[in-house]
């Protein structure tokens, strides 16, 4: 809720609080002729309004209902079809609860802060792949419960879903030993200089069994990045037998690249991703990959989220952690 002010400033919530010297939840109030405050409060909080020429939106009003309550989620990316994915399984379980979602694209902790300043007075929660911190998103957002997603590399976040890898990743290992793959190469999301947990622990699985794995760092996760870092594997270490990329969208990358340099999966390479996006199964041939069970993961961040907002999860727990494991799916690349 803001409008503009003299010179085109933007007016928020935030400056008729500070005018008024009362907390945005008194502005709110005020705004909507809530209960709770007084009456002298109100009228400071009217006056602050009107001085600063702050006017509620219709679409913010409709916020505040009482029996309305909205879930801010923040992703990362919306051309990556894992996003999509997710994003439709928190509107579904969110539904369920009686909650509606407002979606936010950040590609960014600049852009994650800018957009959750702007949204914050809309929503009710948070949940998602956040790369803002507790203490200032708690400035931000004061008050509001956040749910951190994939929170095992954020260990000072309170709330959140850990994603298990290691079990399958030492399936990956075990499956491709079994199919008698000795020169494996991981391709990494990161830069030249640092490797992604995923890349840490299935060098390390690998290791563990005898088996050296090279890590080929192609400074993105997309599809393009995929296809550049694959023709670089194949060019200067063409006997690698297998690939496994950090995610799916780089492994139809590494599809792509191979097919294009003339090797067959998996007769030639082998070639595994992580996700389990449902693209999996549409590409020829279809991904062998770790698959997390996406609607258990947002069913999971909803209801911490829900929880911490109605008191069902108590507030005066430390933390609550839910835990969700991947699982291998073997289809026709690996």
């Amino acid at each position: 809720m803001a409008t503009l002010g003299v010179g085109g400033r933007r007016v928020t919530i935030r400056d008729v609080a500070e005018l008024a010297q009362v907390s945005r939840q008194t502005v709110t109030r005020a705004m909507n002729d809530m209960a709770g405050i007084s009456v002298e409060t109100r009228q400071r909080v009217l006056d602050a309004a009107r001085t600063l020429g702050y006017h509620p939106s219709r679409f913010g009003r409709g916020l505040v209902r009482h029996d309305h309550h909205t879930l801010g989620l923040v992703i990362s990316n919306l051309l990556n079809p894992y996003y999509p994915e997710f994003a439709s399984a928190v509107v579904a379980r969110a539904a369920e609860r009686g909650w509606t979602v407002l979606l936010l694209d950040c590609n960014g902790a600049d852009a994650e802060r800018t957009m959750i300043t702007q949204m914050a007075d809309q929503v009710d929660a948070m949940i998602g792949y956040l790369h803002l911190g507790r203490t200032e998103l708690d400035q931000l957002v004061p008050g509001v419960p956040a749910v951190w997603i994939d929170a095992e590399r954020k260990p000072e976040q309170p709330d959140g879903v850990i994603f298990d890898l290691r079990p399958g990743l030492e399936a990956v290992a075990d499956h491709l030993l079994a199919h008698g793959v000795r020169r494996p190469v991981m391709l990494d999301n990161s830069g030249p200089e640092s490797f992604s947990g995923r890349a840490r622990d299935f060098v390390r699985s690998m290791a563990s069994r005898g088996i050296d794995v090279p890590v080929e760092h192609a400074g993105g996760d997309q599809l393009e990045h995929g296809i550049e870092a694959t023709t670089k594997i194949i060019a200067s270490r063409p006997g690698t037998d297998a690939i496994m990329c950090f995610n799916d969208i780089m492994a139809f990358g590494a599809l792509k690249a191979l097919r294009s340099g003339g090797r067959e999966v998996p007769q030639d390479v082998r070639v595994i991703g992580i996700d389990g996006l449902a693209a999996g199964s549409y590409v020829t041939p279809q991904l062998t990959t770790l698959a997390v069970d996406i609607a258990e993961v947002a069913a999971l961040a909803v209801d911490i989220a829900v929880g911490r907002r109605d008191g069902t999860v108590a507030q005066a727990s430390r933390r609550s952690r839910s835990k969700v494991r991947h699982r291998l799916i073997v289809r026709e690349s690996g």
